[in-house]
C-alpha cells in the first residue's frame, strides 16, 4: 500500500522539484552573481548585492511589510476566533457546509482585489447603481493604509478562522464539562480550558496569515496605487527591471522567513492537527 502511494505521489514530488526547489536553488546562485539581466557574459561572484540591505528603500518596505502584516494578523486573530468560536458553540445542523462557504474563494485574489478597490474609490459601483453624485474633490479609501489592511484582512480572514475551528473541534466536550461541573464559570473555563488547548490553531492561523501579507504585492499595488511599498513591490520592481540578483536575494530572504514560519508551526502542531 505504501509503494502505490509513493508511486502515486511521484507526479507531485516532480512538480514541486520543477516549480520550487529548482528556482529556490536558482535565485540562491544569482544573489552570489554579478550579471546584467539574463546575459552571462562577465560573470562574477559577488558578496556586493546584499548591500542593497541597508538601502532606505529596502528597509522602508521591510518595515511596511512587518506593520501591515502584523496589524492585519492581530485583527484577523480577533475575528477569526470570534467567529471559530461562534461557529464551534452554535448548534447549527449545517456547520461544514457554513464553513466551506466561509471559507470558499468565490474569486481569484486579483478579482477580489479589483472589485474591493472600485468600492473604495469616490465613485464606485454603489454610485452608480443607486445614480447618485459624488463630489469633484472626494476622496475614497483607495491608496492609503486603512485600504491596504482591509484588503489583507478580507483576503486571508478565512485562512485564520479554519485551523481555529478545527482546533476547537478537536477538544474533548468532557473537559469543558468538567471545568463547568467543578465550579468554573463559562469566562473562567473559557480562559483556563478552551483558550489554551486552542492556541495550536490560533498559531497555525497567524502565520497562515502572516506570510502572504508579508510577501504579497498584489494587493498594496492594487489598494495602496503604488503610493506604500512593500517588499513584495520591491522584488516585483527588480524583476521587472531584470536585476535578477538583488531580487533573488530579497526572494531568498522572504523564503528563510518562511521556512521559519513552518519550524514555528511544527514545533506547536507536530502532528499537523490543526490544518486538517
Amino acid at each position: 500500500m505504501n509503494n502505490k502511494l509513493k508511486k502515486m505521489a511521484t507526479p507531485y514530488l516532480i512538480w514541486l522539484y520543477v516549480l520550487a526547489l529548482a528556482p529556490a536553488v536558482f535565485m540562491f546562485i544569482l544573489m552570489f552573481l554579478d550579471t546584467e539581466g539574463i546575459d552571462t557574459e562577465g560573470l562574477k561572484f559577488t558578496f556586493k548585492n546584499f548591500a542593497q540591505l541597508k538601502e532606505p528603500s529596502t528597509i522602508i518596505a521591510l518595515l511596511n511589510s512587518l506593520k501591515f502584516s502584523i496589524i492585519s494578523t492581530v485583527i484577523c486573530i480577533l475575528l477569526g476566533y470570534i467567529t471559530a468560536y461562534y461557529l464551534y458553540k452554535s448548534h447549527l445542523k449545517n456547520k461544514f457546509l457554513l464553513l466551506t462557504i466561509l471559507i470558499l474563494p468565490m474569486s481569484n485574489l486579483l478579482l477580489r482585489t479589483q472589485a474591493l478597490a472600485n468600492i473604495m474609490e469616490p465613485n464606485n459601483i454603489f454610485t452608480s447603481i443607486f445614480n447618485t453624485t459624488v463630489k469633484e474633490d472626494a476622496k475614497g479609501l483607495a491608496g492609503s493604509e486603512l485600504a491596504i489592511i482591509i484588503g489583507l484582512v478580507f483576503t486571508y480572514l478565512p485562512f485564520m478562522i479554519l485551523p481555529i475551528y478545527t482546533a476547537l473541534e478537536k477538544i474533548e466536550p468532557m473537559l469543558e464539562e468538567a471545568s463547568l461541573d467543578l465550579g468554573a464559570d463559562e469566562f473562567k473555563t473559557f480562559r483556563k480550558v478552551i483558550l489554551p488547548l486552542s492556541l495550536k490553531g490560533v498559531v497555525t492561523g497567524s502565520v497562515m496569515v502572516f506570510l502572504p501579507c508579508m510577501s504579497g504585492f498584489a494587493i498594496p499595488e492594487i489598494l495602496g496605487k503604488g503610493n506604500i511599498v512593500m517588499i513584495g513591490n520591491l522584488i516585483e520592481q527588480f524583476f521587472k527591471n531584470m536585476n535578477y540578483n538583488i531580487g533573488s536575494l530579497l526572494a531568498i530572504l522572504i523564503l528563510v522567513l518562511i521556512l521559519l514560519s513552518i519550524y514555528l508551526v511544527n514545533k506547536f502542531d507536530k502532528e499537523g492537527e490543526t490544518i486538517l
